[in-house]
């Protein structure tokens, strides 16, 4: 009886340990997760700024397997390329070593501590960036609670016999062993947990250091194994499948070495726990040192191993809306913003034609257009209902204000396909029927309006994926342009329309698409309102346009 008793403390201790890093993940994401999206999209071109930021985000995550999955949704998402991701993640495997070395010491006393200090800050903050990071604390305190409580639950069974037998038998079997802590951190989500448990049974004496380092080897290995699983796609397996071969290629050379590694980590702490910690930081350290060089060679074996599916028929299907992110509120608006831009570049492909299709009546063109609306909305659809099963605990103030922003860029771009599409293309159609013309003058200050709408919706594109404050002020400022602009050619065009002394048609339809165009532009405008707004510029805009506006009106 007292046996079960022991096990079941056992497994209430590392479920808390476990709990506790769970705090510290979802703490993390849900205060900063936002930012930390805009650091992958930003600063990770350079392997050496990729290397440290998966080192700092897996420090802060405690978990090399948080860090994992949320570089291969941004990566499978074209949000991190496959060169900086493999950076991030031998990064990440140093970062998780880190924690583990600084838990492994004996600071249990500072648990009670962090769990107080967290909950008060949790429960007395109205701001949720400092609940979060009350979590945070409570997260790290429980970890080491758990830690300490395994210590002490751990001890009696260094003299069961039975149990005592079969973990020696790993020292024996050291391919056994690995398996065995693959299988175990797999089931677990976290490398840090796992190796911390393997710390704890060293300390008691339950394994010698032969086995402590077989089984460290094991969870470095069950640490990719997460990520890779639940990867969809051979585009979204490449960074995990890249991770899990470094890690292999290094348990490879290790295995048969355990013993002159031994020897080797003898002078830095000669206890089994000592050296399996030391181990796991030298190995990930080595598997840094090794490949950080030649990621951009392995990105490239790995994109002819896993070459990118042929993109499917229908372009209405989603292609990046993963069910499977949702759970991870920052990973799953990544994938969301990457389908929006989907449809801004069906948007472009649009209105890239509109120039020929007045000046030349090209119908087919058009009806290919007019085709383009129905799949536009379909993925407009896919793209609410996606963010619509979003939990709302999940979502910090920061990722309700990206949902919001997405959902406004959805908006806005299915308008512009409207427009496009029943619009501009009825309009095309009856100049066709009517066997109207287009002087060269009015084909050439369509091109010019067109030009300026083209330019906008590139800015809004830019505004939209990365927040930029600079683009967002030349897309406001280009509205009022397009406003003088649409006046001064629809002056010029009605004073042509005199001297012809045209009473209609061809001219009324010219106005119309004029009036279209500027429509057009007054929605691309509006993905800057968000930014302006956060930057605290927004009603002093607005303020000058309505005057502007009045201005123009006589």
């Amino acid at each position: 009886m007292n046996g079960t008793l022991i096990l079941l403390d056992i497994a209430g201790y590392v479920a808390l340990l476990l709990w506790g890093t769970h705090m510290v993940t979802s703490g993390v994401l849900r205060g900063y997760g936002s930012a930390l999206r805009r650091w992958l999209g930003r600063y990770l071109s350079h392997r050496p700024a990729a290397f440290c930021f998966g080192m700092g985000l897996t420090a802060l995550l405690q978990s090399s397997t948080a860090t994992g999955m949320m570089a291969t949704s941004f990566a499978a998402s074209g949000f991190l390329g496959l060169a900086p991701g493999l950076a991030v993640m031998l990064g990440a495997n140093v970062g998780s070593t880190l924690v583990v070395q600084l838990l492994s010491f004996d600071i249990a006393l500072i648990a009670p501590v962090l769990i107080l200090a967290g909950f008060v800050v949790h429960r007395r903050s109205d701001d949720a960036r400092y609940e979060n990071i009350g979590r945070v604390a409570i997260g790290l305190g429980l970890m080491l609670l758990a830690l300490h409580l395994l210590v002490l639950s751990l001890a009696p069974v260094e003299n069961a016999s039975a149990l005592h037998g079969v973990l020696q038998s790993l020292a024996s079997q050291p391919v056994l062993a690995v398996l065995v802590a693959a299988v175990l951190t797999w089931a677990c989500h976290s490398s840090v947990a796992v190796v911390l448990l393997i710390v704890s049974l060293a300390t008691a004496g339950v394994v010698d250091a032969q086995g402590a380092l077989a089984l460290v080897l094991g969870a470095n290995i069950g640490g990719t194994l997460p990520a890779l699983f639940d990867a969809h796609g051979n585009v979204a397996k490449r960074l995990p499948l890249g991770n899990t071969f470094v890690r292999l290629f290094g348990c490879l050379i290790c295995l048969p070495l355990l013993h002159p590694l031994m020897q080797l980590l003898a002078p830095l702490g000669n206890s089994p726990a000592r050296m399996a910690v030391n181990f796991h930081t030298a190995f990930n350290l080595a598997l840094a040192l090794i490949f950080i060089v030649p990621v951009e060679s392995l990105s490239r074996l790995l994109i002819r191993v896993l070459p990118e599916p042929p993109r499917p028929a229908d372009a209405g299907v989603p292609q990046y809306l993963d069910e499977g992110a949702l759970d991870s509120a920052n990973v799953a608006l990544a994938n969301a913003a990457r389908e929006s831009m989907r449809m801004a570049d069906m948007v472009e492909n649009m209105l890239k034609g509109l120039v020929e299709v007045f000046g030349k009546d090209d119908r087919q063109r058009a009806a290919a257009i007019s085709r383009m609306d129905s799949t536009l909305d379909r993925l407009g659809v896919a793209i609410r209902e996606y963010l619509a099963g979003l939990g709302g605990e999940a979502l910090n103030e920061e990722d309700t204000e990206r949902t919001q922003e997405i959902l406004t860029f959805v908006i806005n771009i299915e308008h512009i396909g409207d427009i496009t599409a029943n619009n501009l293309m009825e309009f095309a159609a009856k100049k066709a029927q009517r066997g109207q013309d287009f002087s060269a003058d009015d084909i050439q200050d369509l091109a010019l309006m067109h030009g300026h709408v083209m330019e906008s919706l590139r800015l809004g594109m830019t505004v939209f994926l990365r927040s930029d404050l600079r683009a967002a002020q030349k897309l406001f400022a280009r509205k009022e342009v397009l406003w003088r602009l649409e006046n001064e050619i629809s002056e010029r065009h009605i004073r042509a329309l005199r001297e012809r002394r045209d009473e209609g048609g061809a001219g009324d339809v010219y106005l119309r698409i004029l009036r279209d165009l500027k429509r057009i532009h007054s929605h691309l405008a509006a993905l800057a309102y968000p930014v302006l707004e956060h930057a605290g510029l927004l009603q002093d805009r607005l303020i000058r346009e309505a005057v502007t506006a009045s201005c123009a009106t006589p």
